[in-house]
């Protein structure tokens, strides 16, 4: 294997929550409801809105490298994309774009652009904007969320005013699903202008959409307030124009147990990240949104620079050894579906891969000590002097992923492996990541398109694990060069054939995110990517 490929780093989001939750059209939107409130039904204009976050944003960049769920959450309410995703039926609509085309090769796309829109600052929304926007995530690079969107990118021509082409060397069938995603959210001139990694405070970020940040301070809130300017919102939305709400304040609240008895006692309007455990008794007080995630579900990730795991008999053991469903009904509960792909459920292309490794410890032993590994008196199996014990690392954001991993780690002693469990906060786990040293991670990332395993499955993806599978990497490229939805969706058939035929990771549950709020909070909702969409559409009743 070789050593010279850059470090493998996760930016997924990984909570709950996430998405997670990151997938285009034909998604469904699942779960048991779709926006929060019930009872009154005319919107009323005004009122403040505290939400609590499991995570400090990090990161208030749209394309920067931040917390996941929780910092898209706000960053989405400051920024608008060119195009919405519905997440009725997952297909695009009109936003700051009001169409667009691509060509036969799938190399360049035109956007139509929407006149009348202005950024926060006043300065007016044009194709220059979008150009310099998509020119400053590609120049840089790993350090955008959305480098992998621009893999062969050309550059953005101004063909007038209202109209831009995005060019790429080789064919990106993904990317309009990509162009309605917050990393892609469109900024002013003088955001571009600032130094990238500046931006993370949030004081440089200007974008056109229904909010504007008031104000930052990290681990404790950010807070925004309404644009009473605003009118170009997506026609599909329950509200196109400016937001009912006048402020909305994220506080950022690590402990679920906190959260939730914040919401009790009524210091706080709705709460994000609700654990499986709470939903019971959450429910009979508050009104829930659930919404399950598309994307890759939650389960192991190889690092393959690493031999222990570069070992495909290896992998296939562990595969063997884990029962999904036993991890699911022991840490979660009805609203979380067993995993039966890399892929969600709720993923356009999405199939069912759990009978090429199903569940078999007995064969995964057969299959360890056919290969040389010998069970030691610690009960873990060794080779040639080196002992197949692994480090796995994970993110405590969501309370069931301990649960989940500590029956993961019983289920692989049984048949010999051992596994150390490192946790972190977000940064603890991304510092972990970026340094290589690791065999195993717990991980998902949502999006409402099949290309999200690119950026990780190929070899060459900017958060590559090292598989270096010529097949893989050959049938990413197909789908890219595919604008036919019924042709991609074939394509990502195969890949999660392939990649259950090479265990390349081991899937064990969806995600579903839940948000609760008061009885008097209404018109929350998720996107299509199962994160918290504008916040046009909320509003509270009248004190």
């Amino acid at each position: 294997m070789t050593t010279a490929r850059t470090p493998y780093r996760l930016v997924a989001a990984i909570a709950a929550g996430a998405a997670a939750a990151l997938v285009m059209a034909g998604c469904s939107s699942g779960g048991t409801a779709a926006t929060a409130g019930s009872g009154s039904s005319k919107p009323v204009d005004g009122g403040d809105l505290t939400y609590a976050i499991a995570n400090d944003p990090i990161s208030l960049n749209p394309s920067g490298i931040g917390a996941g769920n929780d910092t898209l959450a706000i960053t989405r309410q400051l920024v608008d994309s060119l195009l919405w995703q519905d997440p009725s039926d997952g297909s695009l609509k009109p936003w700051l774009a009001t169409g667009y085309t691509a060509n036969s090769d799938a190399t360049a796309f035109t956007f139509d652009l929407r006149s009348g829109v202005t950024f926060s600052d006043g300065t007016a929304f044009d194709a220059t904007a979008v150009k310099d926007t998509f020119d400053d995530i590609a120049a840089a690079g790993a350090a955008s969320t959305a480098a992998s969107s621009f893999s062969g990118y050309r550059g953005t021509k101004v063909v007038d005013d209202d109209t831009v082409e995005v060019d790429f060397s080789s064919p990106n069938a993904a990317f309009p699903n990509a162009a309605s995603s917050v990393a892609l959210g469109i900024v002013s001139p003088g955001t571009t202008k600032a130094p990238f990694a500046d931006r993370a405070t949030g004081a440089d970020v200007v974008g056109t959409g229904p909010f504007t940040l008031s104000s930052y301070t990290k681990n404790t809130s950010t807070v925004i307030t309404k644009r009473k300017d605003y009118d170009w919102g997506p026609a599909a939305r329950s509200n196109a124009g400016a937001a009912h709400l006048s402020k909305v304040t994220f506080q950022v609240v690590p402990e679920a147990s906190v959260r939730s008895g914040s919401l009790q006692s009524g210091q706080l309007d709705a709460i994000s990240s609700v654990q499986p455990s709470d939903t019971d008794s959450l429910q009979s007080q508050f009104a829930l949104v659930t919404r399950a995630n598309p994307g890759q579900v939650f389960g192991l990730t190889f690092n393959q620079e690493r031999p222990l795991v570069a070992d495909l008999a290896v992998r296939k053991a562990i595969a063997q050894a884990v029962s999904p469903k036993a991890v699911r009904d022991t840490s979660l509960n009805s609203l979380f579906k067993v995993g039966k792909s890399v892929l969600g459920s709720t993923t356009p292309g999405f199939t069912d891969t759990s009978s090429t490794l199903a569940y078999d410890p007995s064969a995964a032993s057969a299959a360890l000590a056919k290969a040389g590994w010998v069970k030691g008196a610690d009960g873990i199996r060794a080779r040639a002097g080196e002992k197949l014990q692994l480090k796995l690392v994970w993110i405590t954001n969501f309370g069931p992923n301990q649960t989940s991993l500590e029956l993961i780690q019983q289920e692989l002693k049984k048949v010999g492996v051992g596994l150390t469990l490192e946790s972190g906060t977000v940064p603890q786990y991304l510092a972990n990541l970026a340094s290589g040293n690791w065999d195993v991670s717990w991980d998902n990332n949502s999006r409402a398109d099949g290309d999200v395993l690119r950026s990780k499955f190929t070899s060459t993806g900017a958060q590559s694990i090292g598989a270096d599978d010529p097949t893989l990497d050959a049938l990413f490229t197909k789908e890219l060069s595919q604008s036919s939805v019924t042709e991609r969706e074939a394509t990502f058939h195969q890949i999660q054939e392939r990649i259950a035929a090479q265990a390349d990771f081991v899937p064990v549950h969806e995600l579903t995110s839940i948000i609760a709020t008061a009885k008097d909070v209404h018109g929350i909702a998720y996107g299509a990517d199962t994160r918290l969409d504008q916040l046009t559409g909320a509003w509270k009743d009248a004190s």
